[in-house]
């Protein structure tokens, strides 16, 4: 038995049943080197997921693993009961790039948890449990986040400690509204929002939760201004909007920082996590002081902002900006997007390219319509890892591959991962 038919079997044994695994067989990743890993077994991948957005900067980024080595050596927690010193300077960076004014802010551990952490904040402020979500969205796996998510593959329960309505997202190639152009598209699902508030709520919404681009929903691009023109809506009635930025923080879009300033707004709340900490769980929410100080009762974090989460990402988020990554990521976004636009000509079963910077969906399609080629999505996921190269899976029926590999992949690499994909799609499409 080889070293991953071993490990899985041991896995089967003791980890549950739904901890989805990709491939026919999976694998264990145990050694990366900026862009590329090694397995188990040793065989190397150009890495085009890293770990779901989280690997932002590369692997064995020297600086930050210094920075936790050194921390490491010394204290690894304390709490929040108590002064960190890594922590008040790694809110203070933060704050400071969030672009919402007189900001604070609050960490923990993932995205689901800073999600939690957003809709504590507005239903408190606004003493309303109504929420608005986006259909084909995805914001964690604990209760509440599981109740804001409006994918039913992610849903594994009705039950929620919220009252959500679902609206309609910049998904446009599966909308009703989908066939109109971009301006008209984003009136049609704003006055279908100003529908919605009236008819299908009870008045006094919390909050408005949404990724500027979906990300388990299969990189979902709405059009840019899309969320500025919801906002104006939401601000007639005092409801808060909070971005989840989590994965498209930290200049991944390449042409900003945030994935909200696309759309010309500032948002009331900025959840965060993944890439931010580059491997280390590390997440958080920024809030204007008046919204982060309207809890009344006691709390804590155990381990968020742990003095070594805090350090490695403070030294991650200076890498990313001495490097200026978010301008690497545009110009090599812009490139790979561009040869699989071209690949999108090409082959049919090809429905959508879609997204910014470097994170790019494909959607895959039966040739001559849109019905969902979730088998096509499967092959291609195992003949470029075959051929070297790891991809990510996504949409609302696992049939959009997701690529988003380190901000520091260069063009080389680029072109490397581009032609081990194009070779799978050629391999699907005659299959």
């Amino acid at each position: 038995m080889g070293t991953h038919a071993d490990l899985l079997a041991r896995h089967r044994e003791v980890l549950p049943d739904w901890l989805a695994l990709y491939y026919e067989t999976p694998i264990a990743i145990v050694d990366g080197d900026g862009r590329r890993v090694i397995d188990a077994e040793g065989k190397e991948y150009l890495d085009f997921f890293g770990g779901i957005l989280t690997t932002m900067t590369g692997y064995k980024v020297p600086s930050v693993v210094s920075a936790i080595q050194e921390q490491a050596g010394k204290m690894l927690h304390t709490s929040t009961l108590y002064l960190i010193e890594q922590q008040i300077e790694l809110a203070e960076k933060i704050a400071e790039l969030s672009g919402i004014p007189d900001a604070k802010v609050f960490f923990c551990n993932s995205g689901t948890e800073a999600n939690d952490t957003a809709l504590l904040l507005a239903t408190a402020v606004r003493q309303s449990n109504q929420v608005l979500a986006l259909r084909a969205s995805y914001h964690g796996r604990s209760f509440s986040a599981v109740g804001i998510t409006g994918q039913r593959a992610w849903s594994p329960t009705s039950l929620t400690p919220v009252n959500v309505t679902y609206v309609h997202g910049g998904y446009k190639f599966r909308s009703p509204f989908g066939h109109l152009p971009d301006d008209e598209f984003t009136a049609a699902c704003v006055a279908d929002l100003r529908d919605l508030l009236n008819v299908a709520t009870a008045g006094d919404v919390a909050c408005m939760i949404a990724e500027p681009i979906q990300g388990v929903g299969g990189f979902v691009t709405p059009p840019d201004g899309f969320f500025g023109a919801m906002k104006r809506v939401l601000d007639e009635h005092g409801i808060l909007f909070v971005s989840d930025e989590v994965q498209t923080g930290w200049g991944r879009t390449g042409e900003h920082f945030w994935g909200y300033e696309a759309h010309g707004i500032v948002p009331d709340m900025i959840t965060f996590a993944k890439g931010v900490g580059n491997g280390l769980a590390i997440a958080g929410v920024v809030a204007p002081a008046e919204i982060m100080d309207s809890v009344s009762a006691n709390s804590i974090s155990t381990f968020g902002g742990n003095p070594l989460a805090t350090a490695g990402a403070l030294a991650n988020i200076e890498y990313l900006i001495e490097h200026d990554l978010q301008t690497n990521t545009q110009k090599v976004g812009q490139q790979l997007r561009s040869r699989i636009d071209h690949l999108a000509d090409e082959f049919e079963i090809i429905g959508e390219v879609r997204g910014k910077g470097l994170m790019i969906g494909i959607e895959l399609v039966h040739p001559g319509g849109t019905s969902p080629n979730v088998g096509a999505a499967a092959q291609i996921m195992e003949e470029a890892k075959s051929g070297g190269l790891l991809l990510g899976k996504g949409g609302l029926y696992g049939n959009s591959l997701r690529i988003a590999p380190p901000l520091s992949l260069t063009e080389e690499e680029a072109d490397e991962g581009f032609e081990i994909l194009a070779a799978a799609v050629e391999t699907a499409s005659s299959s």
